[in-house]
């Protein structure tokens, strides 16, 4: 009788055991978007209340790139890494042209070594996109899918849940695949109330799968032990920490523009010499700022270029494979001829950072006067992988 009596308290222990160790781990779900209006933001805020809708599931919302957008930037910026390690995964993200978002693609392209690992097979994934006119948002969406396949994800689709309740007097995102907001129709508020309750509805669907599948797979977390870091990173960052070198915060636009334009593989920036907020040495260099500050304005300016390049490629500068043009413009007095001088230090400093790969072509300029009373300006181009 004592050993069946212990033999029972072992296996109530043991329940017990399991059922603290449920407890403590409340089941997560990362909400993984890029948006480059609000527009899938907006989505992603309804999915998230989903997802938290019984209180038993938590909703994270977080980015693949940062953003100058006031109302993302307080949020996170996801890893790669990081993905294995929630119990599913709603990815959001605009449509571009039938697929999927630039950002979004380079994002999912970051994650071979998961797919090596198996890192991320059994994890539920769902999908939402905010699709502009509606037009390819299938194609888009099934891009989407494609991808998440391939890793061995479980695809949760919305079907026809809730389409007997929305609004059908006029356009709506609903498809069988996720839910889509079709940002330029704008006969009404977008995302339209009912685009808002699809996306409510495809979040709490998704919680229930995540909360019923959590804890059933192995934790394949990516093993960084077979994964050494890629030898141009640790280059750059030795450089970087053995120069001294801190890249400062990207200076947000003052205008109706982007911090960078990507086109291709080519990545094109202008600064100015803007730190903390203020212009450093404003003025004209003869005429109250001298040619030692003007090249300290400069060292600026090509820091704050390098910062948003590094925005560019998602913080990884080994990225890069050169600077192929730097163009310095100087605000001088007529006379002035040694333009050359002072963009040395913007052209030595990629170099530094860079190595072979920041030598580049060059043009320098004077201008009787520049933007914002800045005494330099800097115009880059860069090829990224």
């Amino acid at each position: 009788m004592k050993k069946l009596y212990a033999s029972l308290i072992g296996v109530m222990l043991a329940v017990l055991t399991n059922v603290v160790m449920a407890q403590a781990h409340k089941t997560q779900v990362l909400v993984l978007i890029h948006s480059d209006k609000g527009g899938t933001y907006e989505l992603a805020k309804e999915v998230a209340k989903g997802i938290e809708h019984n209180g038993k599931v938590q909703a994270v919302v977080k980015l693949v790139k940062p953003s100058s957008d006031p109302k993302l930037s307080s949020l996170a910026v996801a890893t790669v890494e990081e993905l294995s390690n929630y119990d599913g995964i709603a990815f959001g993200s605009p449509v571009y042209f039938g697929n999927i978002s630039t950002a979004m693609s380079e994002f999912l392209s970051k994650t071979v070594e998961l797919w090596s690992q198996h890192a991320l097979e059994g994890i539920p994934a769902t999908v939402f996109m905010s699709a502009g006119s509606g037009a390819g948002k299938e194609l888009a969406l099934q891009s989407f899918w494609n991808s998440l396949a391939v890793h061995g994800m479980i695809l949760v689709p919305t079907g026809i849940m809730g389409n007997d309740k929305i609004d059908k007097s006029i356009p709506q995102g609903n498809t069988v695949l996720g839910t889509t907001s079709l940002a330029s129709l704008t006969v009404t508020e977008r995302p339209s109330k009912s685009e808002r309750y699809l996306a409510e509805l495809q979040g709490m669907n998704f919680a229930k799968v995540a909360l019923a599948l959590a804890g059933t797979r192995e934790n394949k977390a990516l093993d960084k032990k077979s994964s050494p870091a890629h030898p141009d990173a640790v280059a750059i960052h030795n450089r970087l920490r053995e120069n001294n070198i801190v890249l400062p915060k990207v200076p947000q636009p003052a205008g109706n523009y982007q911090p960078y334009v990507r086109s291709g593989n080519l990545v094109f920036i202008n600064q100015v010499a803007l730190k903390d907020g203020k212009i450093f040495k404003p003025g004209k260099l003869g005429a109250g700022v001298s040619e030692q500050e003007v090249k300290e304005a400069t060292e600026i300016t090509m820091l704050n270029v390098l910062s948003v390049l590094n925005e560019a490629v998602g913080g990884e500068l080994n990225r890069v494979k050169r600077c192929v043009q730097l163009t310095g413009i100087f605000n001088t007095k007529d006379d002035y001829s040694k333009h050359a001088d002072l963009m040395n230090v913007a052209s030595n400093l990629a170099v530094t950072v860079f190595g072979e790969k920041g030598k580049h072509a060059r043009a320098t300029f004077g201008a009787s006067s520049l933007p914002v009373n800045s005494s330099v300006e800097i115009q880059a181009v860069f090829e990224i992988e």
